[in-house]
């Protein structure tokens, strides 16, 4: 059953990374966040010192060379490296977790023995996984399967032994800095249909062209756009069918709440630096903190919080138990889906909020409160929108479900 009791190993991992954060990440950021260079702004030296701590492998399995972490310690890890800077918790969040799909699941034996021991030797090889592109979310309408002829453009096509790729992806983590990228496509004509497929496309692959997208949060995390020009790729690449029960937990919103733990970092980033603001500045001869109105903001700010964690992992622990549902110890719900809505709007009204307390100093720019409400923005749009997810849901909650 469903436990808030941390392990010990849980609770030490959380100290470790908590320090690391403080020490090596904190002190940065806001001076990165404002470089308008992407090299320069690129935080490397702090990812090859969380490298070290293994936290690039972090949810990749022990067999394979990583820590094997569950969804839950996944989640206190993104939260912890969150409150310190979400772009660098994303990029290594990211490649932790697209590791353990990649490596563990996705990949045949001879691609992992291709590209596995280059990932673990170079600290600075990252992954990433390319879906969207324009216009793909219109192939998604309420309670009514999905539109034929609406799903990636991006198209891959036979050549010999190669694969041809052409089309666009764009909003891709980790794009302008990942090193392998599994590429979401059409593949056909195969039996005379085209057929969705997935290719794994490394950076020097010729006919590949990588933008970088100038963000207004979360800056010191990458994030690109991807562009195929007969774009040739061995035909060893393509992953293989059968991966239907992950992809399966995906759209049904019940896959690791790990974008929420990344989200939630944030909203504690804002609400520890409203509190600490508020104990040392005095206004009508008493610190802000003792005055009605701002405690009440602040109550209101933790409560918010603690509410997140809990659905967060609550979510994460279902994602590794999904026998739960079967036997009732879960809810029969899209748990991540709720998690997504309730974290991304609750960390944007709390950074709001914190900002609020800050009065006037909130929008300067040597102060980190407008850097939060930058960074808890991009949540209200990641991975789809919230009216998306509450549609979804409500799906779910009709008892309708989606043809496979």
């Amino acid at each position: 059953m469903f436990s808030l009791r941390l392990s010990p190993e849980q609770v030490e991992i959380r100290r470790t990374v908590r320090q690391f954060a403080e020490k090596e990440i904190k002190p940065i950021a806001l001076e990165r966040d404002r470089e308008e260079d992407f090299d320069r702004r690129s935080p490397w030296e702090v990812l090859g010192k969380a490298n070290g701590l293994g936290l690039r492998t972090l949810a990749l399995s022990e067999k394979n060379g990583g820590a094997g972490a569950d969804a839950l310690t996944d989640c206190i890890v993104a939260e912890e490296l969150a409150a310190a800077d979400v772009g660098v918790a994303a990029t290594l969040n990211h490649s932790s977790d697209l590791a353990r799909l990649f490596f563990d699941h996705y990949m045949t034996d001879a691609q992992r023995e291709r590209f596995l021991p280059e990932f673990l030797k170079d600290e600075r090889f990252h992954l990433a996984i390319a879906g969207h592109e324009p216009d793909t979310d219109l192939g998604w309408n309420y309670h009514h399967p999905t539109i034929e002829g609406a799903g990636y453009r991006t198209v891959a096509t036979r050549d010999g032994d190669d694969w041809i790729i052409n089309g666009t992806k764009n909003f891709i983590t980790n794009a302008p800095i990942a090193k392998l990228i599994l590429v979401q496509v059409q593949m056909g004509p195969r039996a005379g249909a085209s057929a969705a497929g997935m290719i794994f496309v490394e950076r020097n692959a010729p006919g590949l062209i990588i933008r970088e997208h100038d963000k207004v949060g979360r800056r010191l995390g990458s994030n690109g756009e991807l562009a195929f020009d007969n774009c040739r790729v061995p035909g060893a690449n393509v992953v293989e069918s059968g991966h239907g029960l992950l992809t399966q937990r995906m759209t049904q919103g019940r896959s690791r709440p790990r974008f929420q733990a990344l989200n939630l970092g944030i909203g504690r980033a804002a609400y520890e630096a409203a509190l600490d603001y508020a104990r040392l500045r005095v206004q009508g001869g008493r610190p802000i903190v003792e005055h009605q109105a701002v405690a009440m903001r602040l109550a209101d700010m933790a409560i918010a919080l603690a509410e997140a964690r809990s659905l967060i992992w609550q979510a994460a622990w279902a994602a590794d138990h999904p026998d739960g549902y079967q036997d009732g110890s879960l809810p029969d719900l899209p748990l991540q889906s709720f998690a997504k809505v309730a974290t991304s709007e609750m960390v944007f009204r709390v950074a709001t909020d914190a900002a609020q307390i800050f009065g006037g100093m909130g929008v300067m720019r040597e102060l980190p409160m407008q850097k939060y409400v930058r960074d808890a923005l991009i949540f209200l749009h990641s991975e789809h929108s919230n009216d998306v997810a509450r549609l979804k849901i409500a799906e779910h909650l009709a008892g309708y479900r989606r043809p496979d």
